[in-house]
Parts: C-alpha cells; structure tokens; sequence
C-alpha cells in the first residue's frame, strides 16, 4: 500500500519550511496544499482543532501538529535517508533545546517587525537581535549549528533567513553587516538542494508584507 503524505501549509511560512526541508532531505513524495490563512480549510480545521494553524502534516490520514514535532516524526518514519537528529543522546537533546529556544524567543519578536511601528517595533527590532547574537555566539566556527552535518536546529532556523531582507527594509537594520557568521552559514544552507528548493524569493516576501502593512494596518 502506497503510503499518503499531505502538507497543509502556506508558502511564506518559516515553520512549514522546516517541514518541506526535512521531506525533501529524506526524498518523501508528498503532496502541498496551499492554506489560505483568511479562509482556512474545512481540512485545515478537522486536522489542527486545537490551534488551527499550519503547518499541518498528514501521514496515511494521520495529522501531527507543530512543526519541530513534525521535523522529528519524519526523522524517525524515514530513518534511512539524512539523519536530522544525531544518535548521541545529548547531542540530541542539545539540538532540541536549542530549536526550542528558537520557536520560544523569535515569534513575538519576528510578528512585531512585520505588524508594529515606532516603539513597538523598536523593542522588538533589540529583542531580535539579542536573539540572533545568542544563534550567533552557539554557532560559533562550525559550519553547521551540530558541526559538520547538516541538523534539526538547522532546519529550525533557515526558513527565517528568507525573511531577514523584509525585517531589515520594514525596521530599518542590518542583519547582514552585523551577523556575517550566520549569513555565511545560510548561505551553506543553501548550497543543499532541499534548502534552495524550499525557501522563497526574499523579495517576493517582502512584497507580501509590505502588500500587508498598507493594506490592513494602513503602513507605509
């Protein structure tokens, strides 16, 4: 029996990223199901009940929520292919910690660069950047934040980079001139095939949120 992978997922999301990556490392068919976030899916909805939010990845008529989650579940349904955590257990316990300190210390920050002004924008635009010279610090020389290999808290973090052009022209900073350890690092990412095929145009994210911001916040 052929087994059934669907992603329910929205293109700019950094979270469903993760999810596309770590399905095309391990070489899983699936099919992508574009969510519209105004006017979610009946499916969208019976699967997620809880949080209503994608990512949403289906196996077999199964949902599992949360992206991190999702990245793991597939590491161990498709083991064969790319490992995404290492098999030392603290180094993976190191991997989660650090992509849940991600999850934990980017969300507010990251939503109020695209939606905030003036102070609001400002506190958010320090807390970020605290943020990344923490990442910044933790990845140190290593070409990867788990050394050599390619890993989850990679995974993690990339889909944000194709964000950093709209954070940076919406507040008005610079994350490339003060994190060239970490844009060199993306741009390693980048180098892997799952990664240049997943993440999008940058520009093409920051037409979104610039659509955004004049159209429903009425920002310029």
């Amino acid at each position: 029996m052929a087994e059934e992978v669907v992603l329910l997922d929205y293109w700019a999301s950094m979270f469903g990223m993760r999810v596309r990556i770590a399905l095309e490392e391990k070489g899983v068919k699936y099919e992508y199901r574009e969510e519209d976030l105004s006017n979610k899916s009946p499916l969208l909805l019976e699967m997620n009940p809880i949080h209503k939010k994608i990512p949403v990845l289906i196996h077999n008529g199964k949902p599992i929520c949360e992206s991190i989650i999702q990245v793991q579940y597939i590491d161990e349904v498709w083991p064969d292919r790319n490992p995404i955590l290492p098999s030392d257990p603290y180094q993976r316990a190191q991997a989660r910690f650090w992509s849940d300190y991600i999850d934990k210390k980017t969300a507010g920050p990251c939503k109020a660069l695209q939606r905030e002004t003036g102070e609001k924008q400002e506190a958010a635009k320090i807390e970020f950047m605290e943020v990344l010279k923490t990442l910044d610090s933790e990845l140190g020389d290593k070409s990867f934040f788990g050394g050599n290999v390619f890993g989850l808290v990679d995974i993690a973090f990339i889909g944000f980079y194709s964000w950093f052009h709209t954070y940076e022209e919406v507040a008005n900073f610079s994350i490339v001139a003060e994190f060239p350890k970490l844009i060199a690092w993306a741009e390693r990412c980048l180098k892997r095939e799952s990664v240049a095929k997943v993440l999008p145009d940058s520009g093409k994210v920051l037409k979104s949120v610039s659509d955004y911001r004049k159209k429903i916040l009425g920002i310029n």
